[in-house]
């Protein structure tokens, strides 16, 4: 049973990725410490002081400039690539008592994909937001990626059954907006004329 919720640990921290990439980290960093979180032996380096110095620092600067008009369409880019990569360490970092190369197969499709299926979610809304109020209702979208990533990774902490629930909620009325969306761009390019 440990290692089933060990992997729905790894996949709710991974969601927690999707909305801030360093959240989840701070407070994984913080149950590792506080003995509520056992890391993998190789990622055990979360829960030291310079890690928890780093993290915290790295989230507050992540949380601030999703703040600033503009900049935090262009984060957006750039983050989500980046909340891939995390989500998979995230998962990796939790997964114990497993070969290597299924903890990282596992880590990198349910953990990256996962992070990478909310973080397109939170990439949709925050264009929709942009493109209806001109950017300046962004800052409701940013606190609410900034409340999921807290509420994510400490219901996934305390709670992990529960929190997969959410999870798969959440994943469960995004995906499907996301299909549409990429429909319906590809049937516009489809429809583009090409020039000769």
């Amino acid at each position: 049973m440990e290692p089933v919720l060990s992997i729905i640990l790894g996949i709710c921290l991974s969601a927690a990725c999707g909305f801030r990439v360093f959240v989840p980290f701070l407070i994984m960093s913080l149950a590792a410490r506080s003995g509520h979180l056992v890391l993998s032996p190789q990622f055990e380096w979360i829960a030291t002081d310079p890690a928890l110095i780093t993290l915290a620092s790295a989230t507050v600067l992540e949380i601030l400039i999703y703040y600033i008009p503009w900049l935090d369409n262009f984060m957006d880019t750039i983050a989500t690539p980046v909340a891939v990569a995390a989500g998979t360490v995230a998962s990796a970092s939790i997964i114990k008592d497993m070969s290597p190369f299924l903890q990282w197969t596992l880590a990198l499709i349910a953990g990256g994909g996962t992070a990478g299926v909310v973080q397109a979610g939170t990439v949709l809304v925050r264009g929709m937001s942009t493109a209806t109020s001109g950017g300046s209702g962004n800052f409701l979208v940013s606190t609410g990626e900034a409340c999921g990533a807290v509420f994510t990774s400490i219901l996934a902490v305390l709670f992990p059954v529960a929190a997969v629930a959410v999870v798969g909620t959440a994943v469960i009325i995004v995906a499907p907006k996301l299909i549409r969306k990429s429909q319906k761009s590809q049937s516009t390019l489809d429809t583009e004329p090409v020039e000769t």
